[in-house]
């Protein structure tokens, strides 16, 4: 007979959206409260669960009872896979912060941290599960995976809560602070990929050698695929959704429709669907550029709604009264203990065996390590969920967890105030400062519009470009996406393969090529540069004879309208093989100019690269508003001296050869002209803003200025 789909009973129903819409109102107030009181969110919102649930007033009120914690195995079922999604979301932007560059840059302290923690833990937690009465398994044959899932709830390590007691105590760039998350991620990954050979294992009749060969076979296969084919699939699809989905939300929809795709795969394999998730996370950090607008609603639709209510629903499934029974009070003060000194134990002589830190930076590193919170949390229900635990042993987990991270702030707190930053430390954090707001730091898309041409050699200004844009990949990294328009279908394999001869020129990684059909060229360019792209490069290799026009009609557009920044590339005078080795960037002190100078640090980061910062003081003689003398001079030189030794400082900081220039002159940019000339200089970048007016795209007249009459080639750079 064929199966009839059918939804769940009208009384479920009604009772999933009233648990639902308390454990959401509850949850967020006491996660509110914990967050007043120095804790994690996280810590309130498991208490919310515990609160309503039998451990308080699912007993002595039996209203709360009937109404909020299921009853049958469709209720239960029902609250489940809302509770899925949480984990789900929350197991994504976990792997979403999973920042490998970070791993690899805290390499041995990391993995001398996780390794001390993870083997002194698990061998301990292990050797515990065993010694337990048999009383507390599911089933007495289950002994041996019953330990080996205790003993990874105990080893585990709880990211969020860790992240969250970092950025309360601005730490999350320090150097402890990144070896803590480094080690916790190492912790998890390891944690997921173990937890997943034991639920396979849980699935079995019996543990053999062939059994777990199989299941890390799984899971390393799984892993090589990921990080293989996966990313390639990952890349290729979001190329795809950027440059041909127009609908809302695009990105999003990709990034959850991947994750349950890649659900579906570990789930399939008998691992734990979670991997996935927390995988693809993982495979989405890796791709620079993603829209961070993309994680914020993620993390939204996460922690503000999903998440919650799934840690009040693992709230709701422990019973404290039955944990006041002296046995049991016993097992769990044990279970508490043993975590707590294994993990700090073992953290601390890692990092100070393998890390080689000090006394009171490993002890910090333990006492981070030692909060499970939602990890904990997680593991618990999945071993509930599998039945590799009963109801009294997710308990003592879930207590275990919470403890744990009730007490890593305040320990976190003390172990600080015994730690002193380097100053090696503190310029790698101004240095990450800086590139937080740094134009080329956060370029990862460019668009390369190119115009077709006949002739075989090469044009100055895409020397220029090329060169440009091979130094900046060398600080980012760099799509770059060459682009042409062509009048009609017939000319455009013609096009294609202009772009497959220029192409040579610039840096072969992630560069694309794009041929187009239309006869509105600024309309394209702009319909393109919206596809998430961060700038748009733009020739301007010939001087326009139209006077309602800067550089030509279509340039001087798609600067004035493109929705991201924009640099105008003008070669002059370069040879096949010129490297801009001197860049003069003058400056105002304005924001622009120091935009002009973050691509001017960049261009010139090599070992024969200098940067030369000029001010120029215009000179006031004549004036009468203004009467030249000498305390005005001397105000004027102060400020100049200010403005260009600020940005000297950020040269030398990211170890350019840094020089700075004052001048005075009645024309601003008549003195540029002359120290261009002086210095001999490759490239004169200057910042702008875009000013509005008439239809014509105005720089002002210094910039046209020194446009029209530089010796060099110029950059004009205008960031949104």
């Amino acid at each position: 007979m064929d199966q009839v789909f059918t939804s769940a009973p009208h009384h479920d129903v009604l009772k999933l959206l009233i648990e639902m819409v308390v454990l959401l109102i509850v949850a967020r107030g006491f996660g509110e409260i914990a967050i007043r009181m120095g804790q994690s969110s996280v810590v309130g919102e498991i208490l919310a669960g515990i609160v309503l649930g039998p451990s308080l007033l699912g007993s002595a009120i039996p209203f709360v009872n009937e109404w909020i914690v299921p009853a049958s195995s469709v209720e239960g079922y029902l609250l489940e896979e809302v509770s899925l999604l949480g984990i789900i979301f929350l197991l994504l932007i976990t792997g979403l912060e999973t920042d490998l560059a970070l791993i690899r840059r805290q390499a041995r302290s990391a993995i001398g941290v996780a390794l001390g923690g993870l083997s002194v833990t698990l061998s301990f937690g292990f050797l515990l599960g065993l010694a337990l009465p048999n009383d507390l398994l599911v089933e007495a044959d289950d002994e041996l995976v019953f330990a080996m899932f205790l003993a990874i709830a105990m080893a585990i390590s709880a990211i969020p809560v860790i992240a969250k007691v970092l950025m309360d105590l601005n730490l999350t760039r320090r150097d402890v602070g990144q070896t803590i998350i480094a080690s916790a991620m190492i912790d998890d990954t390891t944690g997921w990929i173990l937890l997943s050979v034991v639920i396979a294992l849980a699935g079995g009749s019996a543990i053999t050698f062939g059994g777990v060969a199989t299941s890390i076979a799984e899971v390393v296969i799984f892993i090589v695929f990921s990080f293989t084919i996966g990313q390639w699939i990952v890349n290729r699809s979001l190329r795809f959704v950027q440059d041909q989905v127009q609908s809302r939300d695009k990105v999003l929809t990709l990034v959850v429709l991947l994750t349950f795709t890649w659900g579906i795969i570990t789930h399939a394999l008998h691992l734990e669907a979670l991997l996935g998730a927390f995988v693809m996370g993982i495979l989405f950090s890796r791709i620079p550029g993603l829209d961070t607008d993309v994680i914020h609603k993620l993390e939204s639709i996460a922690l503000g709604i999903f998440a919650p209510i799934f840690f009040a629903t693992a709230g709701l499934k422990v019973n404290i009264i039955d944990l006041l029974e002296p046995r049991l009070l016993a097992i769990t003060v044990l279970v508490t203990t043993v975590a707590i000194i294994c993990k700090v134990s073992g953290v601390y002589m890692g990092a100070r065996l393998i890390g080689k830190r000090d006394h009171w930076s490993a002890l910090f590193l333990g006492m981070g390590l030692n909060a499970r919170g939602s990890m904990g949390i997680i593991v618990a229900t999945i071993g509930l969920t599998e039945g590799v635990l009963n109801q009294q042993t997710f308990s003592i987990i879930v207590v275990m967890a919470l403890f744990t991270s009730l007490i890593a702030p305040a320990a976190l707190r003390w172990t600080l105030s015994h730690i002193t930053a380097e100053q090696a430390e503190l310029d790698r954090l101004r240095r990450e400062e800086m590139a937080e707001s740094n134009l080329v730091e956060n370029t990862h898309r460019v668009l390369l519009p190119v115009r077709f041409r006949d002739a075989d050699h090469d044009t100055d200004t895409q020397r220029v470009e090329s060169r440009i844009l091979e130094r900046i990949a060398a600080h980012t990294e760099l799509g770059i996406t060459l682009f042409n328009i062509t009048p009609d279908s017939a000319s455009q394999q013609k096009s294609m393969d202009f772009l497959n001869n220029i192409g040579k020129m610039f840096p072969q990684h992630s560069l694309s090529k794009k041929v187009v059909v239309g006869d509105n060229p600024t309309q394209q360019i702009l319909d393109e540069a919206h596809k998430d792209y961060d700038m748009v490069v733009l020739g301007a290799a010939e001087s326009t004879t139209n006077p309602s026009a800067l550089f030509n009609p279509i340039t001087d557009d798609v600067m004035r309208l493109a929705p991201c920044a924009t640099m105008i590339v003008h070669g002059e005078h370069v040879s096949a093989d010129w490297r801009p080795c001197k860049v003069l960037i003058p400056t105002n002190g304005s924001l622009a100019s120091r935009r002009a100078a973050e691509v001017g640090f960049a261009v010139a980061s090599e070992d024969d690269g200098d940067v030369l910062i000029l001010k120029v003081i215009q000179s006031r003689i004549g004036k009468e508003y203004l009467p030249e003398n000498a305390e005005w001079e001397k105000k004027q030189t102060q400020i100049a001296e200010q403005i260009v030794g600020e940005l000297r400082e950020v040269g030398e900081l990211l170890g350019i050869n840094t020089h700075s220039d004052l001048r005075i002159g009645t024309d601003i940019s008549d003195v540029i002209i002359d120290v261009a000339r002086e210095e001999k200089v490759d490239l004169i970048i200057l910042g702008t803003s875009i000013r509005p007016g008439s239809d014509r795209l105005y720089l002002g007249p210094q910039v046209e200025h020194i446009l029209n009459d530089a010796p060099c080639s110029v950059v004009v750079v205008n960031s949104r």
